[in-house]
């Protein structure tokens, strides 16, 4: 769902502000590609369905039915698949939450980002901390256990005091998951414009790795297991739809930009296929409307390509790259025969950075919190 009410400062995302939008035929066009895709993908069951943006929050519950309602027409979808939708605190009143129960929605990740008002100014958003507050009460009440947070840190100006009281008065209001993400000044957007010129400060490097380990140490205390990078979860919470992602299964994208990773045996092929559909929403519709789906880029993957993306994902979580989703990438050559060898690998385990063993390949607390400064020596072993 690619719309939005407004452009926040620091969003880089496919988005669009639109005067006015033809709801119908955007359901209409979303239901098509939903089906065309499956279809495409011989896909016999969905195991989750995720909602994003954009804000998919502004959607009428009835887009939000049609979309489950057209995949459980091709494909098997059980009663209890987890099905999230993204929502901003400014649309997200009762009355809506309702509607999204009623179709089919039964987990919300709530973008609050801040509890401070003058950090939201910042960010461009339009709700206040107490809308956020009040958004998140009203979700807990209709999806108790299943309402997940978004927050930022590392914002220009932010301190870690200020990070650490935000964090705190988050603990009191959010549920049993909760996403941290690091700001990143994307070029393009006014935050990053504004750093640029030196109208704001860019936060050091030291702060944003302090902010990072307190929050950790914080949500480790209050329960939570850090169960990938960005994300904590308690008392089971854990987003089975990301975790699709990180395990580098398949998924279908639908929607202006969204992204796949599939096998599209409708079409002939037996190989895995990186999948781009049209970012612009009227031209996506056009194409729709056409041909069933609107995919602008594919690319076939092959074992390397597969192989990096099972590494980079699989190391962003706390169970790693498992020896047995590594062998099914890679039946000929164990983790242990490519990372055990002497080499990049090595080295970062002997640093304490890494771990290896009969069961997986993993980031220790420390290496997670710095496994984008791994990956490329990790890859470069794995090339070889």
């Amino acid at each position: 769902w690619p719309y939005c009410r407004q452009h926040c400062s620091y969003c880089s995302f496919n988005k669009y502000v639109v005067p006015a939008l033809d709801e119908a035929a955007v359901r209409a066009c979303l239901v098509r590609e939903v089906q065309t895709l499956l279809r495409l993908g011989h896909v016999q069951r969905v195991t989750s369905v995720f909602f994003g943006g954009g804000t998919p929050s502004l959607a009428a519950p009835h887009t939000i039915a049609a979309v489950l309602e057209a995949a459980a027409e091709v494909a098997h979808l059980p009663a209890g698949t987890e099905v999230t939708l993204e929502a901003n605190p400014s649309s997200t009143d009762p009355s809506h939450l309702a509607g999204f129960r009623a179709a089919g929605v039964n987990r919300i990740s709530i973008g609050v980002q801040s509890l401070e008002d003058a950090e939201l100014r910042l960010l461009g958003r339009e709700h206040t901390a107490a809308e956020a507050r009040a958004a998140v009460e009203a979700a807990r009440k209709l999806f108790p256990g299943r309402t997940s947070l978004d927050l930022l840190f590392g914002l220009p100006g932010q301190s870690l005091q200020g990070w650490q009281r935000g964090l705190e008065a988050a603990l009191g209001l959010c549920d049993d998951h909760v996403a941290l993400y690091q700001l990143t000044l994307e070029r393009g957007t006014a935050l990053e414009a504004w750093v640029r010129r030196g109208a704001l400060p860019e936060p050091p490097q030291d702060l944003l790795a302090d902010m990072y380990q307190s929050a950790r140490e914080a949500l480790v205390a209050a329960g939570f297991r850090h169960y990938e990078v960005s994300n904590f979860a308690r008392k089971g919470a854990l987003s089975s739809h990301n975790l699709s992602y990180w395990r580098a299964e398949q998924y279908v994208g639908v929607g202006p930009g969204a992204h796949g990773r599939f096998v599209p045996w409708g079409e002939g092929s037996s190989q895995r296929e990186a999948r781009v559909q049209t970012p612009h929403p009227d031209t996506w519709m056009e194409e729709v409307r056409r041909r069933g789906h609107s995919t602008r880029q594919r690319a076939v993957l092959g074992t390397l390509e597969q192989l990096q993306e099972v590494l980079a994902l699989g190391l962003r979580t706390d169970e790693g790259v498992t020896q047995r989703r590594w062998g099914l990438f890679s039946p000929q050559l164990s983790l242990g025969e490519v990372f055990g060898a002497p080499g990049e690998a090595q080295e970062l385990q002997q640093g304490g950075w890494l771990l290896l063993d009969a069961r997986a390949l993993r980031c220790t607390p420390t290496g997670l919190a710095v496994l984008d400064a791994m990956l490329p020596a990790l890859l470069c072993q794995l090339q070889r």
